[in-house]
Parts: C-alpha cells; structure tokens; sequence
C-alpha cells in the first residue's frame, strides 16, 4: 500500500495496535491459514509482520515471501528474525514477480487502504500459479455494534470511515470480497464472516479488541478529524469515552471480518 494513504499512520502506537490486533485475532482469523508444506506463499501488504509471525509460525515448512511498500515496515519486520520469511519493499500493483510464481497468495487487512482494491488482485492473481489460492481478509466498520449505545462513539467511527475514503480506501470492504474476487477472475470462492463478540466474560477481547485494537484504532484519527472539521474535539472525546464504556462490566461490542478464498483458473 502507498504510504500517503495509510490512514493509520507508521507511528510505534500504530505499530504496537497491529500487534495486539494480530495476537487477538489469532485463533478467529487465522485456524484455517493453512498451507502445504513445501510452498512458496507471498503475503502482500505485510507491514511491520504482525500477520507474518502468526501464519509464518503455523506454517514451519512452508517458505514466505513478504512485501510492502514502505521500507520502514519492512526495516521493522526484519527485526522479527523469522527464519522461513524473507522480506522485500515492493509494490502491491507492480510486483518485481514473474507470472505464475507463487503456489499461494495471502492478503490481509490491506485491499481497504488501496484506491483500486481490483487493480491489486489482478497483479496478485498474474503471480499466482494457476490452481494456486488466494486469501483475502478485510473488517468491515458498518458491522460495529455496541452497548451502551452512543450516537458520539458511531460518529467517532464514521470518521475514521470518511478520512479513509478521503485517502481512497474503504473501511467498509469487508462486504465487497466476493465480488472483488469474482471481478478478479478467480473461481470457487468461498466467503466466512468471522464476528468477534465481546462482553466482560471474556476479558482477553475486551483488552486485545475493544480497547487495544478498535478504540485504539478509531483514537488514532482524533487530529485528523478535528482538522477537517468532522466533529469537534469535545464531541470526539465523548465518542471515544463511551467506545470504553463498551468495555465496562456491562458493556457489549460485536464486530464482523470476513475471510475469502478463491483459486486461479
């Protein structure tokens, strides 16, 4: 992904969210990640390698290569030492890849942050060997419920959702996967939602997810949206307090992922 449209940033808060959200995430997103030993699997828009120290792990005997665009990420992804991973600056729309290349393609949390989602699967699927498979994961904020409920906390969020489309991204992707990959050219595709529900029995999410992923995610716009004018910052305030209040004893939040799989003709 282009740097200049990651909403989030390249921060070390940022970097520290995605590894919580990865660690969280594991066992929902990732018990099916599975790839034959012996392949040559490419994870595109890998940045700092939170997603790549989960299937690289799970994965042992299978060899992956790992591309960003941004050498920073890259540069902090090499310090994870992972031995069966090798790491390059690229660019998701201009792969340094010959065709049919890979036995496997997987793309997580990236096709939001990119103006032609589209443009990127087709690069993807011409390095995919044919019969190989693709899995794409992307969240969707349109699925973000919660109690208590807050008309300041949806409007915290909808900002996030408006500077991400402002930076041509779409935070609410998750919903487009299947057509996406229809439109790519892949077949047999197969679409899961993964919800994540979280309530004060199950502490681990409450902390991995509703604070230290979602919350954290949706505090981390705070500037820009006051910038642009999208809610004051007392307003924002109020919307990230009541996001907390949903960790509270009696506090619910839900959240929808959804995971595609589609094969190269």
């Amino acid at each position: 992904m282009h740097p200049e449209t990651y909403v989030h940033g390249y921060s070390l808060r940022e970097g520290q969210r995605l590894n919580d959200q990865a660690e969280t995430l594991e066992q929902l997103i990732h018990h099916d990640s599975i790839f034959a030993p012996n392949m040559v699997v490419l994870e595109a828009g890998c940045g700092v390698g939170a997603q790549s120290g989960i299937i690289s792990r799970i994965n042992p005997q299978t060899q992956f290569i790992s591309v960003d665009i941004s050498e920073k990420s890259i540069h902090q992804a090499r310090k994870l030492g992972l031995k069966n991973v090798d790491f390059k600056c690229a660019d998701i729309f201009n792969l340094p890849f010959e065709d049919n290349l890979f036995d496997a393609v997987i793309v997580c949390f990236v096709l939001e942050h990119l103006s032609s989602p589209l443009s990127a699967l087709k690069e993807l699927i011409r390095v995919l060997k044919p019969g190989g498979q693709i899995m794409v994961i992307e969240g969707d904020h349109g699925s973000a419920y919660f109690y208590p409920d807050s008309e300041f906390a949806k409007q915290a969020i909808n900002c996030q959702v408006k500077l991400q489309k402002k930076n041509g991204g779409n935070s609410n992707i998750g919903r487009e996967i299947y057509p996406l990959l229809h439109k790519s050219g892949f077949s047999d595709i197969h679409v899961s939602p993964r919800m994540v529900y979280v309530d004060s029995s199950k502490p681990f999410f409450v902390e991995g997810f509703t604070k230290n992923t979602f919350t954290a995610m949706i505090e981390g716009v705070k500037e820009q949206a006051i910038y642009e004018g999208l809610m004051s910052e007392n307003e924002f305030n109020k919307g990230i307090s009541d996001l907390y209040r949903t960790a509270g004893e009696d506090g619910v939040f839900c959240y929808t992922f959804f995971k595609g799989k589609g094969v190269k003709k």
